[in-house]
């Protein structure tokens, strides 16, 4: 297997060679690699990062629609890390010399990696005092804003297989906190989430498609400010394991984004009355654990 390690090359190689075009200044070269699954297709957005001999960052970044990593460096060694969704994580090293090629990386394939076990059959409910529900976003000109629901609830039913699951989640739209009093009763005004008329937020799924590895797509209905339109959480599953009293519990993480004009929010007329409280798009991020219903 060949590696594609390119220091500076002599007039015919660069004819021959599609990234010619590229100025490599004299004393760096370019490292080069593809990324690729087990049947051979590209993993496209791969993570890497290439550290020196001394384990500092040099280059990081995602491997673009073909599965390409391009980097050029200072001659040297380094050490080569790339992490892709439902795949084992690589590491190697790779060396940057002056004229030809070098043995080295050449085309990578990351391997699968293993999924975790699911948790057993029966009914589960969200522990709350290790649960959490945030969101992010950008207030109008400014820097982001960070929040949380205080109040949820979640009951989730685990079947024989996972196509027959189902969860339903209830969130307390009064116990949204952004630690800004004023910000807050904005947001619970009828400008926003309107809690008087709509005390509740709540996501009903009974779809659950495996992604690979430990990733699941779970699509469901959320109600919000009155409205219901279908969302997909993006969860990695992070396991079983027990709690300090040795109680069986299950941890998964998983985030989705919103567009308050999707539930009739319209920030429009909010800035034009003066309220500037948080942008039109909102990502929310989850970290729940779920025990067996006792």
């Amino acid at each position: 297997m060949m590696s594609r390690l390119l220091g500076r090359r002599t007039a015919t190689q660069q004819r021959n060679n599609p990234l010619a075009g590229l100025s490599v200044p004299p004393g760096a070269g370019l490292l080069i690699c593809r990324v690729l699954d087990p049947v051979n297709e590209p993993v496209v957005r791969a993570e890497f990062t290439v550290s020196d001999s001394g384990g500092r960052k040099i280059v990081s970044g995602e491997t673009d629609p073909f599965g390409m990593i391009v980097a050029m460096v200072p001659f040297g060694e380094y050490r080569v890390a790339i992490s892709a969704d439902s795949f084992t994580p690589y590491r190697g090293n790779a060396w940057i010399t002056d004229g030809a090629d070098s043995s080295g990386l050449g085309d990578i394939t990351l391997q699968v990696a293993p999924s975790l076990p699911l948790p057993a059959p029966g009914e589960w409910e969200i522990e709350p005092a290790h649960s959490r529900i945030g969101f992010i976003a950008r207030h109008i000109g400014l820097a982001r804003v960070h929040g949380r629901f205080d109040n949820f609830a979640g009951a989730i039913r685990i079947g024989e297989t996972m196509d027959e699951s189902a969860m339903h989640v209830v969130i307390g739209a009064a116990s949204i906190d952004t630690s800004v009093q004023m910000r807050d009763d904005h947001l619970r005004s009828a400008d926003f989430l309107d809690v008087a008329n709509y005390p509740t937020l709540e996501f009903y799924s009974d779809r659950f498609v495996h992604r690979g590895g430990n990733n699941w797509g779970v699509t469901g209905a959320l109600t919000l400010h009155g409205v219901t339109r279908t969302i997909t959480l993006d969860t990695q599953y992070l396991g079983i394991g027990n709690g300090m009293e040795g109680e069986t519990r299950a941890a998964v993480r998983a985030t989705t984004e919103l567009h308050r004009e999707d539930y009739t929010v319209n920030w429009q007329s909010m800035l034009a009355r003066g309220i500037a409280v948080v942008g039109s798009s909102i990502k929310i991020e989850m970290d729940i654990q779920i025990v067996p219903k006792g």
